[in-house]
This record gives C-alpha cells, sequence and structure tokens, in this order.
C-alpha cells in the first residue's frame, strides 16, 4: 500500500507540472503573440502616417529593424519591400489581409511554416491612395518554444520527482500509520482492505443512518428557525409549565420583551392583564384571543394549547400586528362621523326652510329669498356627494381607465378661467407660468388636483392677495406649483391636512365654504398618477403646494 501511494503522488505530481507547463507555455504563446500583434497595428498606423507626408522617401530612408514593411498598389503590385526586391515579388492581391484592408481599410492574418515551425504576423492598413502598407513579424510556435525551454523543463521535472519523492514517502508512512488506529465512530479507511472490510462496513452503516437522522434534525431546526425569524409575525412555544422553549424576533419586538432567560415563564414577556388571562385560557386546555392595546401598536393574541395524544404537552401562542387594522377602522368611523355631520347641516337648514314655507308662515317677498337658501344648501350637498363618490373611487383604485394626453399648461389656465369671479369677489389676482407639458394621464382626475388646490388657495387667501400657479418640467416629471399669500399653515398641521375632513382652525373653517375633502382628493389623485406633493407654508405668509407626476406612464399603484 505504501509503494501504490508513493507511486501516484510522484505519477500525480510529475503529470501536474508537465501540464502546467504545457498551459503555461501556450498561455505565454498566446499572450506575446496579442502583444505583438497589437505593435505591428501601432507599428503600420506610423507608418501609414509617415508615408502619407514623405511618400517612398520615409520608406527607402526609414530602420525597420525586426519587422518587415510593404507598401502594395490597389491592384496588389508590390511597390516596395523592406526585405526584398519588389520588382522581383509576385502579385500581393491575393494575400488574406491585404484584400481585408482594401476592403475594410484594415487587414490582419497569420501563416505557420513548419519549415521554421514559426509563424508570421500580418498587419495592413489602407491608406488614402487607396495603396496598402503591410508590416509582418516572425515569432516562435508554442512547439518550438517548448522545444526551445526543453533542457530547463527537464531540470524542473526532475526536481519535482526528487521533492515529491521524498513528500510521498513521508506521506504514505502517515496514511498507513491510522489503519492500526482505527475509530469505530468514525472508520474513514480505504475498502481496499479487504481484512477490514466486514466491520468498516457495518459501522459506517450504522455511522451514516445516524448522521442522516442527525442532519435531518438539524436542518428541521434550521428551517423553521429561518422560516420564524423572517416572520412579521410573532410565536412563542412554550411547555406546559408556561417556560419559554421557542420565540422569534417578531414575538419580542411586538411584545416590547427581551430575549427570555433560560427556563424563563412566558408571563414575564408580557406582564398585562389582558396577555396574563389569554395564556392562562390556554394552558387550561381552551383557545384564546384577545386584543393588546399598548402606546404605539394594537397586538392580537392567539393562544392554543398542544397534545400529545391526550396530555397537554405545551401552548403555541400567535402575536398579530393589527395597529393599522384599528387605524383603519377608527378612521371609518371618524369618516363616518364626519360626513353625516355634514351631511345634517344642510339637510336641517333644507327642513327648516321647507317647513316655513309649508306652514305659511314666510311672507311673500321673502320666498325668493329661502328658495334660494335652499338650492344653495342642496348645491353644497351635491358638493358633498360628488366630493366623497370621487373619494370612494379613488379608494378603491374603482376609477375607469380612460387616460388621453393632457395638455398642463392649458388645463391650469381653464381653472384660473372657471375660479375668476370667485377669485375677483376677494380682489385675489391669479397668474400662470410655465410651458405647455403634455401629461398621459386621467383628465377629470388632473383637473380636479389643479381645481382644488386653486380653489383651496382662493379660499384660504387674503383680502386683494395673489395667486401663483406654474407648471414645468423636471427630471422627467412634471411639476405643478400652487402659491399663496393667505393665512398659512402651522407647522404641526402640514403632516395632517390631506385627512378627510381635518380641519386647522376649526372656528374659522366653519366660516369657508367647503366639504374638507379637497386636499384628500388631490393627494389620492396624486397617487393615482404615481406622483408626490409637498406642502409649504408659514403662517400669515402664504403657502405652496408642489405636485410632481412622472411623465413616463408607468405601473399605477393599487
Amino acid at each position: 500500500m505504501t509503494k501504490r501511494i508513493f507511486k501516484s503522488i510522484i505519477a500525480v505530481s510529475v503529470a501536474a507540472v508537465i501540464v502546467t507547463i504545457a498551459f503555461i507555455t501556450a498561455f505565454l504563446n498566446s499572450y506575446f503573440t496579442k502583444r505583438a500583434a497589437n505593435e505591428l497595428r501601432n507599428e503600420a498606423e506610423l507608418i501609414v502616417n509617415a508615408v502619407e507626408l514623405n511618400g517612398m522617401d520615409y520608406l527607402e530612408s526609414a530602420d525597420f529593424k525586426n519587422l518587415r514593411a510593404t507598401w502594395i498598389a490597389s491592384d496588389g503590385t508590390v511597390l516596395f519591400d523592406s526585405q526584398a526586391d519588389a520588382s522581383e515579388m509576385e502579385n500581393h492581391s491575393d494575400r488574406e489581409e491585404v484584400k481585408e484592408a482594401i476592403d475594410n481599410g484594415t487587414g490582419s492574418a497569420e501563416r505557420y511554416s513548419e519549415t521554421l515551425t514559426q509563424k508570421t504576423l500580418y498587419y495592413a492598413q489602407r491608406l488614402e491612395d487607396g495603396t496598402v502598407i503591410r508590416v509582418s513579424s516572425a515569432h516562435l510556435s508554442v512547439w518550438a518554444q517548448l522545444i526551445e525551454m526543453l533542457q530547463a523543463f527537464a531540470l524542473i521535472v526532475l526536481a519535482v520527482i526528487v521533492a515529491s519523492g521524498l513528500l510521498a514517502s513521508q506521506l504514505s508512512k502517515r496514511i498507513v500509520l491510522p489503519i492500526n488506529k482505527i475509530n469505530p465512530d468514525n472508520p474513514d479507511i480505504d475498502e481496499s482492505y479487504s481484512e477490514l472490510q466486514p466491520l468498516l462496513h457495518k459501522l459506517r452503516v450504522q455511522n451514516k443512518k445516524i448522521t442522516r437522522q442527525m442532519n435531518q434534525l438539524r436542518r428541521s431546526r434550521e428551517e423553521f428557525s429561518l422560516i420564524t425569524e423572517n416572520m412579521s409575525e410573532g410565536i412563542i412555544i412554550a411547555d406546559r409549565n408556561t417556560i419559554v422553549l421557542s420565540c422569534n424576533p417578531a414575538s419580542l419586538k411586538l411584545l416590547g420583551a427581551d430575549m427570555p432567560e433560560e427556563r424563563q415563564s412566558i408571563y414575564a414577556m408580557n406582564r398585562s392583564d389582558e396577555f396574563r388571562s389569554c395564556i392562562q385560557e390556554a394552558v387550561k386546555g381552551g383557545h384564546s384571543d384577545c386584543i393588546l392595546e399598548s402606546r404605539s401598536r394594537v397586538c392580537r393574541i392567539i393562544a392554543n394549547p398542544s397534545y400529545s395524544g391526550e396530555e397537554l404537552s405545551g401552548i403555541v401562542v400567535f402575536i398579530l400586528d393589527v395597529t393599522e387594522k384599528y387605524n383603519l377602522e377608527e378612521m371609518r368611523r371618524e369618516f363616518t362621523s364626519n360626513v353625516s355631520h355634514e351631511l345634517k347641516t344642510p339637510l336641517t337648514a333644507i327642513y327648516g326652510i321647507a317647513d316655513m314655507l309649508a306652514n305659511g308662515i314666510v311672507k311673500a317677498e321673502d320666498v325668493q329669498k329661502f328658495g334660494e337658501n335652499i338650492r344653495s344648501e342642496a348645491g353644497r350637498l351635491i358638493i358633498l356627494i360628488n366630493d366623497i363618490i370621487s373619494l370612494s373611487k379613488l379608494d378603491e383604485n374603482n376609477v375607469p381607465e380612460d387616460d388621453s394626453d393632457i395638455d398642463l399648461y392649458d388645463n391650469a389656465q381653464d381653472v384660473i378661467n372657471r375660479l375668476y369671479s370667485y377669485a375677483g369677489e376677494r380682489g385675489i389676482t391669479m397668474s400662470l407660468t410655465g410651458e405647455h407639458i403634455i401629461l398621459r394621464g386621467n383628465a377629470t382626475i388632473v383637473d380636479e388636483i389643479i381645481y382644488n388646490l386653486c380653489d383651496n388657495a382662493i379660499k384660504y387667501n387674503k383680502e386683494n392677495g395673489t395667486i401663483k400657479i406654474g407648471v414645468e418640467e423636471n427630471g422627467g416629471n412634471a411639476v405643478i406649483t400652487v402659491e399663496d399669500t393667505g393665512i398659512g399653515i402651522a407647522q404641526e398641521h402640514i403632516e395632517r391636512i390631506f385627512e378627510r375632513f381635518y380641519r386647522v382652525d376649526k372656528s374659522h373653517s366653519r366660516k369657508i365654504k367647503g366639504t374638507g375633502l379637497g386636499l384628500s382628493i388631490v393627494k389620492h389623485g396624486v397617487k393615482y398618477h404615481n406622483g408626490t406633493i409637498k406642502c409649504e407654508s408659514t403662517p400669515e405668509s402664504g403657502t405652496k403646494f408642489t405636485v410632481s407626476l412622472p411623465l413616463q406612464k408607468g405601473k399605477r399603484d393599487s
């Protein structure tokens, strides 16, 4: 066995060295050939430039050293050659590099000589007059280089044989030594030893079975850990004595707890009465479901018992973050309350006036005035209902796909024309600057965005104030700005002004006509077009809204 190992190591070492030398030689030959080709191309360009300037005078006076330069007419006739008499040379029109240069401007080729065991590289370049300058140089082939370096290679192989022989002698002894020290738990030995094969085979089979089972168990644990660690929901597993066996990072985050210490009770992770009651119910064998509220989060706790046969073995607790759901529910309740209030006000006024008319207690000369009041309140109802419908469609992404090309500048001008009388009543001046930008989008929604911003700018402006509307393109986006000189908005309210029915100053806002849904419609309309909206404001100095809508149509957010 020692001899076989000895011979194998030497054979592999020598073979590896020989193959390595062959590959290195081939690589170097390829590298220097490419380098020589680049040098030929550079030399050819220099010679072409010189010939273009000085013609034959340069060729006859130049020293080309190891290069061979040839000047060839467009019909293949040799006009000059640095190493031969041009008049005695045959026509070169059939040369591969010459034909390629005449056709394409440059050409290259290489030809191998078996007699000289070398290859010649050629590079040709066409001049402005149609003639061709060709340069060439000879290089040794791979086999020629191997033969030239044969003596050096032989010395290297001999040195490798000696070194690998010494190394193989030591390694073979070390490889054989463990046979006498076989470890039954790890019988890692070559099966070519027939005397030990029956015993080792049994040990291997047993060890493989154990290893397979251990690996399967480890993979299962790793998969469970990987799944639970990346869950946004929390999960806690505890035994029947409520000792925590496993918990994922999400459970710690949702409960605001630290990693439990060894054999710590699940009750220590959250000491609220709701959590304790939920766990106690599960420990008793029942399903439990409760809500756990904190200052920043609302969580749903679901605890279930786990049985082994008929005996309780532990509990599994799931923790779900339902903060967003509760916030949406709160918003729904607030929205319902606000809508009810906004609807009730004009309806109460209409009912009161109608009751007075029905009972005949209104003077004849006042009937028209009361009729105008009814019409005004009914109009307010219609506007409110239309705004609610628009907002509902945007909320549910239920807007029909009716995209068209919209000239934002023309649209803004149209809005100014429609609001001209309203703005004039308060002496407010509206101006438009910018350029005609075409946006592909929903014309109705875009009109509502601009109209609501301008309408708000008039409502909350000061008497004889100004409104500046701008339309421009910036970075592939259409940018619409509406800036007023109105009452402004305090910084703490800016984040909430896009909420439905939100009013900064309720006492002041009640005096101003409107549904309280305008900016919410603007926000959803901008989102429908995958855009952004920004508000900058200083109290008593004015407010500026900036809407940015991408000009390239992309996938809309749902």
